[in-house]
């Protein structure tokens, strides 16, 4: 793809716009979206995806229109998977129902920062070092076998909410026992006191920073153009929040995501590793795009629909860190 820098400007203008306008006019009064919210925000944000990858496709090809979607599909679904830690985050940290879409808001624009510079090392390096490939496509087996892993132990334990960034930000500050709406600072009688919010924003954007670790190499198994890259990631993040409140629910119901996403990272991890083989000659063939999409819708498909049927047949049981839907607390 020849991207000018002109094409750079206009998407980047237009896609800070959109996102501008669900910051500060759909989002501009903290509260807890409706169903109806959400479902017009989601479908608008999927038909902008759609809309993009036909005009990718009619203006640079159909195949690089092909490579947007399977990287946005890619990045979407690792996405829904993200989700469901931040449920146990906003549940662990007692958030009140109505302040997380500000949470989740902010969360997400300094996801779209971090994944930003992630694309461009990731560039950088594709376009100097081949053998990274090797490098990501082994990451990314690595993580699949580590998801599979994780889910036969998941009765063992619940998820640790904390990390190296908010356990740095617990000793650098000192926090306030509630939340005080949106603000991250207030003076109280002890003095200037950090707000929960705070860790909240740091919990959900360190989470977000390492779940890139593994997005960045997946979608980049399904396309080399970074502006592809970084678009199929914008549009990933676009109406995340509203999916947070319109499939919460859902999510529990979900049990086989993990598999399915094993699955797809480690098709993505195969295909990178043979795509090294054959820029270096040591095979003649490599996965192409019809049968990378096939993959990952088909193995999509058959997650969510294995999923739903097998807690169709199971009394719901909440996990200990699922959150309940029932108070401000919850998630």
């Amino acid at each position: 793809m020849h991207i000018t820098a002109l094409i750079w400007a206009v998407t980047l203008v237009v896609l800070i716009a959109v996102l501008a306008f669900d910051i500060f006019v759909i989002g501009r009064k903290p509260h807890e979206p409706s169903m109806k919210e959400c479902a017009v925000a989601i479908s608008v944000y999927i038909g902008l995806a759609l809309v993009f990858a036909v005009f990718v496709g009619l203006h640079w090809g159909w195949d690089f229109g092909g490579e947007f979607v399977g990287g946005w599909l890619t990045e979407y679904s690792l996405s829904i998977d993200n989700l469901f830690i931040f449920l146990i985050i906003m549940s662990k940290m007692k958030v009140p129902r109505h302040l997380q879409q500000f949470a989740l808001m902010v969360g997400i624009m300094v996801a779209l920062v971090l994944r930003g510079i992630f694309i461009a090392l990731g560039a950088a390096l594709i376009s100097q070092f081949a053998w990274v490939f090797f490098a990501f496509g082994a990451y990314l087996v690595y993580t699949a076998i580590g998801l599979v892993r994780d889910y036969f132990a998941a009765d063992e334990g619940g998820e640790e909410t904390d990390n190296f960034a908010i356990r740095w930000v617990k000793r650098r500050f000192k926090f306030s026992d509630e939340f005080h709406v949106t603000k991250l600072r207030v003076t109280t009688d002890r003095g200037r006191l950090m707000t929960p919010m705070l860790l909240v924003i740091v919990a959900l954007g360190s989470t977000d920073l390492l779940f890139a670790l593994d997005s960045i190499p997946a979608i980049y198994g399904m396309t080399h153009e970074a502006y592809l890259v970084f678009t199929a990631n914008v549009f990933a993040l676009m109406g995340l929040r509203q999916l947070y409140f319109l499939i919460g629910g859902l999510l529990k119901r979900l049990v086989y995501l993990s598999i399915g996403l094993s699955v797809i990272l480690a098709f993505i991890g195969v295909k990178l590793i043979l795509h090294a083989f054959y820029h270096y000659g040591v095979i003649g063939f490599e996965i192409e795009l019809p049968l990378s999409l096939g993959v990952l819708v088909g193995t999509l498909v058959v997650t969510t629909v294995a999923s739903l049927i097998k807690s169709a047949h199971t009394p719901p049981q909440a996990r200990p860190d699922t959150p309940d839907d029932s108070g401000d607390a919850a998630a």
